[in-house]
C-alpha cells in the first residue's frame, strides 16, 4: 500500500491521473501565471496548454470565464471559507456557450500562506440540453417547473446569462420574477458580484433617486454625509429594478442617461459616477400600455426591454403545482426539522382546480398554512384556507365529522383581530393582497372585516394614500 501511495504521488503520475480526469483542472501562481492545464480542461474550453501555461489567466481567457464572475481571478482572493462554489456560463474561444459548475480552492504552503489557486470544472450544457430537448427539467438555479413553459424560461435564463445586456421580466405578482433575474445574476459574468434587489414601488417620491444614486453630504435637510445610491453598491454587480413601471418621470430620465453613457451624479452632487453593473428589470403591469398612457418613457421602455422574458402565471403551468408543492414541503422539513404531512388527493384536486391569482407565492402560503392546521399527518380539504375551498366551490369538505361546518367557518374567522391586521397593513404599507396573505386569509375575508371594521379601514386608507 506505501510502494503504491508513493508511486501515485509521484509528480508525473500525478498529473498522468488529474489529465485523465472528466473534470476540466485548472491552476496558477498568486499572480494569476497558469501552471496546470489538463486535457478536459483543453476540450471544454477549446483552448491549449501551449496558449494558455504560463499566462496570466486574465489575458488567456477574458470575460465571462475569467473576469467579474470568476472568483479566483481577483486582485486579492478571499478564500476564508475554503473552497468556493458557483454555475457559470462561459464562451469558448471558438464563441460556443457553454454552461459549467465551478470549484475554486486556494492552495497553501505548510505555513497557510497562499500559493495560488486550484480550481475544478464541469461542463453541463450537453445535460441541460437534453433535459431541456426531454423537457425533463424538473428546477433550474432554484426555479421550479417541468411545464413546457417553464423548459422555455429555463432556455431563455441560460440564453441571456452571458451577454450583458439588460433583461426585462414582466409577469404576474407572486410568479418568481426575483428568481428569475437572480438566477440570470447567478450565471453571468457579474455573479461573483452583488445582487442588488430595489423595490420602486416603495420607495416614497421624495427620496427614490437618493436611493438609487446616492447624495452628497448637504445636499438636503438630513444628509449629514455622503451616502452610496444602489446603483453605486450594485457595482461589478447586478441590479434589480423591481416594479420599475412606479418610477417618476424624472427618474426615468436619470436612468435613460445611464444606460446609454454609463454615468451618473448625486443628488446635490456635479462629479460623473461610473460604475458597471447589469440591469435587470421587472413589472407586473404592461410596460407598452404604460408608455401609451404617458406614465413611462418610451426610449428608456426601449433600453430595459432589449431582452424580454414573460413569467407564465400558475393557472397555465398547473402541472408544476405537485413540483412546487413537494419543494415548499421539503423546506418545511428543514426549517423546522420534523417530518411534514402528506397531501390528501381530495386536497390536491382542490388546489389544481384553484385559479391562483397570487401565483407561486400564494401557493407557498397556502402550504404553510395546511401544515399547521393539519392533524394526523395529512392535509385534508378541511385544513386549506376556506377562501380556496370555498372559491372552487368545495365549501362541502368543511363539514368534517362533528358536521360543525359553522363552527369551522366561525373560527377561521375568528383569528382576525383589529391590532393583528393593522400590525399587518403596516408591514405591507396598506396593500391589502400583501396583507391578506401575510395573514394567511383571503382578499375577500380581509375586505368583510375591514367592511364590519370602520377604524381598520380607515386606517387602512391612511396607509395607501
Amino acid at each position: 500500500m506505501e510502494k503504491f501511495t508513493d508511486t501515485l504521488l509521484d509528480r508525473e503520475n500525478l498529473s498522468l491521473v488529474i489529465d485523465n480526469l472528466k473534470q476540466g483542472i485548472i491552476a496558477h501562481k498568486p499572480d494569476r501565471t497558469i501552471t496546470f492545464f489538463n486535457r478536459a480542461a483543453e476540450q471544454i474550453t477549446g483552448y491549449s496548454r501551449d496558449e494558455v501555461l504560463g499566462r496570466d489567466c486574465h489575458k488567456v481567457f477574458g470575460t465571462p470565464f475569467c473576469g467579474d464572475r470568476c472568483s479566483f481571478c481577483r486582485e486579492t482572493p478571499d478564500f476564508t471559507s475554503g473552497t468556493v462554489e458557483y454555475p457559470l456560463t462561459v464562451i469558448t474561444k471558438k464563441g460556443q456557450t457553454r454552461q459549467i459548475e465551478m470549484t475554486v480552492s486556494a492552495i497553501r504552503n505548510r505555513a497557510g500562506e497562499f500559493n495560488g489557486v486550484i480550481a475544478s470544472f464541469s461542463d453541463l450544457t450537453d445535460s441541460i440540453d437534453l433535459s431541456l430537448k426531454a423537457e425533463s427539467m424538473t428546477s433550474f438555479s432554484g426555479i421550479i417547473g417541468q411545464s413546457k413553459i417553464m423548459q422555455d424560461v429555463f432556455r431563455q435564463i441560460r440564453d441571456v446569462a452571458v451577454y450583458n445586456y439588460p433583461v426585462h421580466i414582466s409577469g404576474e405578482t407572486g410568479t418568481g420574477k426575483e428568481r428569475v433575474a437572480n438566477a440570470i445574476h447567478d450565471y453571468s459574468a457579474f455573479g461573483n458580484g452583488i445582487f442588488v434587489p430595489v423595490n420602486c414601488g416603495a420607495i416614497p417620491e421624495g427620496i427614490v433617486e437618493s436611493e438609487l444614486f446616492g447624495h452628497v453630504k448637504g445636499a438636503f435637510s438630513g444628509a449629514v454625509k455622503e451616502r452610496k445610491g444602489r446603483f453605486e453598491l450594485a457595482h461589478k454587480g447586478t441590479l434589480f429594478l423591481d416594479e420599475v413601471a412606479e418610477l417618476p418621470l424624472k427618474t426615468q430620465v436619470k436612468i435613460l442617461r445611464f444606460l446609454q453613457e454609463g454615468v451618473f451624479e448625486k443628488v446635490g452632487g456635479e462629479k460623473q459616477v461610473s460604475v458597471e453593473v447589469r440591469i435587470i428589470s421587472a413589472t407586473n403591469k404592461n410596460l407598452m400600455e404604460e408608455v401609451q398612457k404617458g406614465m413611462f418613457r418610451q426610449d428608456l421602455f426601449y433600453r430595459l426591454n432589449v431582452i424580454p422574458i414573460k413569467l407564465p402565471p400558475l393557472r397555465e403551468r398547473k402541472t408544476d403545482i405537485s413540483l412546487l408543492i413537494s419543494r415548499f414541503l421539503k423546506e418545511t422539513e428543514k426549517e423546522h426539522n420534523d417530518t411534514p404531512p402528506s397531501i390528501s388527493k381530495e386536497a390536491l384536486d382542490i388546489m389544481l382546480d384553484y385559479h391562483w391569482p397570487g401565483n407561486v407565492r400564494e401557493l407557498k402560503n397556502v402550504i404553510q398554512f395546511s401544515v399547521v392546521h393539519a392533524r394526523g399527518g395529512v392535509v385534508k380539504p378541511g385544513d386549506l384556507p376556506m377562501e380556496l375551498v370555498e372559491q372552487v366551490g368545495r365549501a362541502d369538505f368543511y363539514q368534517e365529522e362533528t358536521g360543525e361546518k359553522q363552527g369551522m367557518s366561525s373560527r377561521k374567522k375568528n383569528k382576525l383581530e383589529p391590532e393583528s391586521v393593522k400590525s399587518a397593513l403596516e408591514k405591507t404599507g396598506g396593500n391589502k393582497s400583501k396583507t391578506a396573505r401575510v395573514l394567511s386569509v383571503g382578499r375577500a375575508t380581509l375586505y368583510r372585516f375591514l367592511d364590519q371594521n370602520p377604524e381598520v379601514k380607515r386606517y387602512a386608507e391612511e396607509l395607501d394614500s
